[in-house]
């Protein structure tokens, strides 16, 4: 807490590497989300119909009025509280992943998927050989997006919970204590910002790492 004896920033990098661990789970559950619910829209027109506007309308509710519900529920079914944290960064990440891999998924020429069909291709191979290397160009910057969005929905998170640990609890502390530690305050809220660019500079890194391999340009 604010009363701790180690230096500020290995304090801070305490707090971040935990936040982190929150962060990650949120982005690979919202990820998976999103491209499960992009493949099922492209497969079925009319489950694109159907779940479409009620993915966006997700959006429009408030986190910070999400949070404390999903903070009850867990804490009614006895889940930890970084499944609690976990949940509402997934609910920020899965989004842009699953719009993006739509649009990507669909970006194929007529012809090209025409012409997989001529071959008899099953859909499955025509997805695996066609529509996946088509949404790279549109995966990697929704997945940039999900990896600083889970980061955010993670502090928001702790903040709503009051976990004793992470970003989210540097910063509430320090916020209560800002009379008395202001440099505090402004550093935790400075680390949560360089987290979600550490996490964006990572899916930077391994986009250069696919698209090298496949002879492609990173955007």
């Amino acid at each position: 807490d604010g009363r701790s004896t180690l230096p500020l920033s290995v304090f801070l990098l305490k707090k971040a590497w935990f936040t982190f661990q929150e962060a990650s789970i949120g982005f690979f559950l919202g990820s998976s989300i999103g491209l499960a619910l992009a493949v099922l829209m492209l497969r079925w027109r009319v489950a694109e119909r159907g779940l479409l506007p009620w993915i966006n309308v997700s959006q429009t509710v408030p986190l910070i009025a999400l949070a404390p519900i999903v903070v009850t529920w867990g804490r009614q079914q006895d889940l930890p509280d970084i499944v609690s944290i976990s949940l509402i960064s997934t609910y920020l990440t899965f989004f842009p992943v699953a719009v993006s891999a739509l649009r990507g998924l669909q970006s194929p020429d007529a012809a090209h998927v025409e012409l997989m069909r001529s071959y008899a291709a099953p859909w499955s191979t025509t997805l695996v050989k066609l529509r996946l290397p088509a949404a790279r160009p549109y995966l990697f910057p929704a997945f940039k997006i999900a990896a600083t969005l889970s980061v955010v929905g993670a502090i928001v998170g702790e903040i709503s919970i009051g976990t004793k640990t992470g970003l989210g609890r540097a910063i509430l502390e320090f916020a209560q204590r800002y009379a008395v530690w202001p440099e505090r305050l402004y550093a935790s809220v400075i680390g949560a910002a360089f987290l979600g660019l550490a996490v964006f500079g990572l899916i930077s890194l391994v986009e250069r790492l696919v698209l090298r391999r496949t002879g492609e340009v990173a955007l």
